[in-house]
């Protein structure tokens, strides 16, 4: 596979993460976020050839919705399968030169300063910043709450995108507060929209 088209200048300020755990499939979510926003692919306990399968799979969608796709991964595989970039762990760094390098997007996690730090020095474009709110994906953690959540996104230096508990009312009211003009990512704010649509067309 190859990358679709040229990397956008900017980063989508609106996202869609894959979880194993949520009950839609992630392709039907990718047709129903806005076109021209972005896809980051976990699913990191499913087989090699079932992972890229998935990512072939909304790869199609993408292109025809114009959405920006990353792979949760090493930038050499995110290369190799065709993705518009990769989203590093924190442990992997270290990788971001090699994505540069291969004209690679690249997001990164940041939960905490260092961690806002570590992507700062790694030249990350984006980082999903979380978690904001109460979120089911992490039960039991601390939320960040907006001040916190602002002055990570300003240490990070990057375009910020929050994560956990987020749905599109929560993000206009981020970005009704000011700051570094943030983005949002969420992953069961879609599932129940996919299942109101599902409901409507019974």
């Amino acid at each position: 596979m190859v990358r679709r088209h040229p990397l956008p200048r900017k980063l989508p300020r609106i996202w869609l993460f894959s979880d194993e755990r949520i009950a839609a499939g992630m392709a039907e979510l990718a047709a129903i976020v806005p076109p021209g926003s972005g896809i980051v692919l976990r699913h990191g306990t499913l087989k090699p050839g079932a992972r890229w399968r998935l990512l072939r799979r909304l790869a199609r969608t993408a292109r025809a919705r114009r959405l920006l796709l990353l792979l949760a991964g090493s930038p050499a595989l995110a290369r190799r399968w065709g993705a518009d970039g990769v989203h590093l762990r924190q442990r992997a760094a270290a990788q971001a030169a090699q994505a540069h390098q291969l004209g690679l997007a690249v997001t990164m996690p940041v939960h905490d300063p260092r961690e806002a730090r570590a992507a700062r020095r790694a030249g990350a474009q984006g980082v999903f910043i979380s978690p904001l709110y109460p979120t089911r994906s992490h039960p039991g953690a601390p939320a960040l709450g907006r001040a916190a959540w602002l002055r990570l996104a300003r240490l990070a230096a990057a375009a910020p995108m929050a994560l956990g508990g987020m749905t599109q009312a929560r993000g206009r009211h981020l970005r009704r507060a000011g700051g570094p003009n943030p983005g949002w990512a969420a992953i069961d704010a879609w599932e129940e929209k996919a299942a109101k649509r599902r409901a409507k067309l019974r």
